[in-house]
């Protein structure tokens, strides 16, 4: 459920929290106050759009923020999944910058947009106008269908046999080929792989040579350097380090008696003394080392002007070099044992096929059986919402395999007794669609464990009894979740149990939306506007205390 919403710069809305409530809420006020934009920002929070036209002229970023209470365990879980924790509470902050860059967090750690839009259909379900016209596109009908159904998982099981059957029809593709291609394809895959294995391809070389090599380029100036270190410990015609690092412990020693002090120092630069003659000696070894093999450089350059030439044609690191080496060694192997490898895949194939048909076949069984159960609720609440006469039949006709099944599920309706059902497209006004649209997310809601519903305006093109059948079944749906609505429609605001007035207002300069929740007096006074216009007379008020008091009694 959502608790909180924070929006803060975004477009007309400088900063407003709207605490919402359990049952339902209902969201008011005149065209252009911002109702939309509580809509855009509360899309935006589980992974909508974020556009940088949406900050508030004049500031650098924008923020919607949304805090969740009594999180479904499968969000949980899946936030688990993804490293989230989440408790008793879920909190997803958005930051909209004004270089068009948007950032997200969950309980206050980085997040991926990704996971936002995976967790999305656990928390929110936003109906809006535009949804009531997808009904027209029977491709969504399928989906609405499914999701109704008691046969998750066997959607789950073809989701993956279907896989599986696409995988083993690409290898049987692959090694259905002509002689003449197969020949061509061996020619080439045998050259590849005798040049990669003669290679003797490790990984880590090219980088330990790149080392190597710039270490011989440089190999004067490094033995110069180490016969200078040495020569300055050990002397030649002066003394060195080491030589005026014992004369001077000498030195203290002498004094010692008499200032017993320097013994301490005198022992120190003893220490020291062995210390630059270790140092001398291992400077000489690495004098020693650093003798050049005067082949060694060619051979290094010869080697990695090989790897460059791999590189450039087999992959960019010795990983990727050697993986190609193995997928190739691979696929020469089924085209040298072409017909052994056919016939495993065309085995493979055949199993598939079978296995996916006899599942698509169970699936069309449970659409159909659900199609019945479908057409019956939805006629039911068509009927409550003034729509009595409309039948609804759900088609399922044949198509060709695809990872949704082999079915095509269309919904269609006769408006009128003896008329034949016909597409929804082809018959449905808007009002229509919008009850009918409704219709289906009540019976749907009864399997969705979705907290929260949103319908924005979704009364578009209906008046009178029917818009107070529509504000009757989006109580009915409130009293299991919480549900938010937009709506211009007295009857449906009636029977609200929050409402929340939006209202723009300017200083000359500025223009502000204003989010406020209204008490019993002001509530009356708003409802009484969506009566009467901008006149509220004595009239519209009784009509609004009488319509809030009928909704009590639902």
């Amino acid at each position: 459920m959502l608790d909180t919403l924070y929006i803060e710069n975004i477009a007309v809305i400088e900063k407003t929290a709207i605490e919402f409530e359990k049952g339902f809420n209902i969201m008011t006020g005149e065209t252009g106050a911002g109702k939309s934009i509580v809509i855009d920002s509360i899309n935006c929070v589980i992974g909508g759009r974020a556009s940088k036209d949406l900050i508030r002229t004049g500031c650098q970023k924008g923020v919607v923020s949304g805090e969740f209470s009594q999180v479904p365990k499968e969000c949980e879980e899946m936030l688990n999944e993804y490293g989230f924790s989440c408790d008793e509470e879920l909190i997803i902050t958005r930051e909209i910058l004004s270089s068009g860059r948007s950032t997200c967090r969950i309980n206050g750690m980085p997040a991926p947009l990704s996971v936002l839009k995976a967790i999305s259909p656990f928390l929110i379900n936003i109906h809006g106008q535009h949804e009531s016209y997808e009904l027209m596109s029977d491709s969504r009908h399928l989906g609405y269908l499914d999701s109704m159904g008691d046969y998750q998982e066997l959607l789950k099981q073809y989701k993956e046999e279907f896989d599986k059957y696409k995988e083993y029809k690409r290898i049987l593709e692959e090694n259905v080929t002509d002689e003449a291609q197969r020949m061509r394809e061996t020619d080439i895959l045998t050259y590849q792989v005798e040049e990669l294995r003669n290679a003797q391809l490790r990984i880590g070389e090219f980088d330990e040579l790149t080392a190597e090599k710039i270490k011989l380029s440089n190999s004067e100036k490094i033995r110069d350097a180490l016969a200078d270190s040495k020569m300055m410990l050990d002397g030649r015609d002066f003394k060195g380090a080491c030589e005026l690092a014992d004369e001077a412990s000498s030195q203290l020693s002498v004094v010692s008696g008499y200032m017993p002090e320097a013994e301490k120092l005198s022992s120190r630069l003893t220490d020291v003394y062995y210390e630059l003659r270790s140092i001398s000696e291992d400077i000489e070894a690495l004098i020693d080392d650093a003798d050049i093999d005067p082949y060694r450089l060619n051979e290094i350059e010869e080697r990695l002007d090989l790897l460059y030439r791999l590189r450039r044609k087999y992959g960019e690191s010795e990983e990727e070099m050697i993986a190609f080496l193995e997928k190739s060694e691979e696929r020469l192997f089924q085209l040298e044992n072409f017909e052994n490898t056919r016939k495993e895949a065309q085995k493979n194939y055949d199993i598939a096929l079978e296995k996916v048909t006899k599942t698509a076949e169970k699936l069309t069984e449970k659409r159909i059986a659900a199609g019945k159960i479908f057409k019956e609720e939805v006629e039911k609440e068509l009927a409550f919402l003034n729509m009595k006469g409309v039948r609804i039949e759900v088609s399922v006709e044949k198509v060709p395999l695809n990872d949704k099944g082999w079915d095509k599920v269309e919904f269609l309706i006769s408006s009128n007794p003896g008329e034949p059902p016909k597409p929804v497209s082809k018959i449905a006004s808007g009002g229509e669609l919008s009850r009918m649209m409704l219709a289906i997310k009540t019976v749907l809601s009864k399997n969705d464990i979705t907290g929260t519903l949103i319908f924005d305006e979704v009364d578009t093109g209906i008046s009178g009894s029917a818009s107070q059948k529509v504000g009757m079944k989006l109580k009915q749906v409130s009293k299991n979740r919480q549900v938010i609505c937009v709506t211009h429609q007295p009857q449906i605001a009636a029977l609200a149990d929050i409402h929340f007035l939006i209202k723009k207002s300017t200083d000359g300069e500025r223009t502000y939306t204003e989010v406020t929740k209204l008490d019993d007096e002001n509530r009356i006074k708003s409802l009484a506007a969506l009566i009467g216009g901008a006149e509220v007379g004595g009239t519209a008020l009784e009509h609004a205390k009488k319509l809030i008091e009928e909704g009590k009694n639902l």
